[in-house]
């Protein structure tokens, strides 16, 4: 914590602050301390009990993904408020997770819009990794009737979910499409040249152009 506390930089700071982060250690400075201290799960978890950004960052990076039961990853996800500890506990550890299948979903269905981003995140991946039994026409309905009153994080969240249904999946790209044209979600989203925009037709029909075989192959 001693050492966490000497890497604090307050413009590191504000600038996270502007995106919901209360902490101002520069994430490079995280990983190289993570580097050197290997997987450590019990410090890991006592790390996490401190309810420090910086301090559960660091402890999201030197865990062991599997080692944690399901009920656990449950309160760990209700407990991570911030959103880069939110983002880096689903996508680092709960997705690594035996238990992530049940979690998904439990959580998507969760009243707390938090948590059921989370869910939602977890669609995603297997929606792109893993779509065997999954009802994607029924993902679809969900979102069109949810998405445009959800709160940001799950709509955002959902919103990953109807571009990624349309990229990988082409028999439901003509109505993941008419759906981000009717709702207009994230329309408006400032985007910085050179990146795609987040809204999800755009997203949708650049992500399939790059993968055609005439398409770019640039990133953004």
């Amino acid at each position: 914590m001693a050492e966490l506390a000497a890497l604090e930089d307050p413009k590191t700071r504000e600038v996270n602050e502007k995106h919901g982060d209360d902490h101002g250690v520069h994430l490079s400075r995280l990983r190289e301390l993570a580097k050197r201290l290997k997987t450590q799960q019990e410090l890991a978890r006592r790390l996490w009990e401190t309810a420090d950004t910086a301090a559960r960052l660091l402890a999201i990076l030197i865990c062991r993904p599997k080692a944690f039961e399901r009920d656990e990853l449950d309160v760990m996800v209700r407990e991570a408020r911030t959103p880069k500890v939110h983002d880096w506990l689903v996508n680092y550890v709960v997705k690594k997770s035996p238990h992530a299948e049940e979690l998904r979903l439990a959580w998507s269905a969760d009243p707390d819009p938090v948590v059921a981003s989370a869910g939602w995140a977890l669609t995603t991946e297997r929606v792109a990794k893993k779509p065997e039994g999954l009802d994607l026409a029924g993902l679809l309905d969900v979102i069109e009737a949810e998405m445009k009153a959800a709160p940001d994080r799950l709509q955002w969240a959902m919103n990953h979910c109807l571009a990624q249904i349309g990229i990988e999946h082409a028999q439901h790209r003509a109505r993941a499409i008419d759906i981000g044209e009717r709702l207009e979600v994230l329309k408006d989203y400032p985007t910085p040249p050179n990146c795609t925009s987040p809204f999800a037709p755009v997203w949708i029909n650049e992500m399939v152009r790059r993968a055609s075989p005439s398409g770019s192959t640039a990133t953004g």
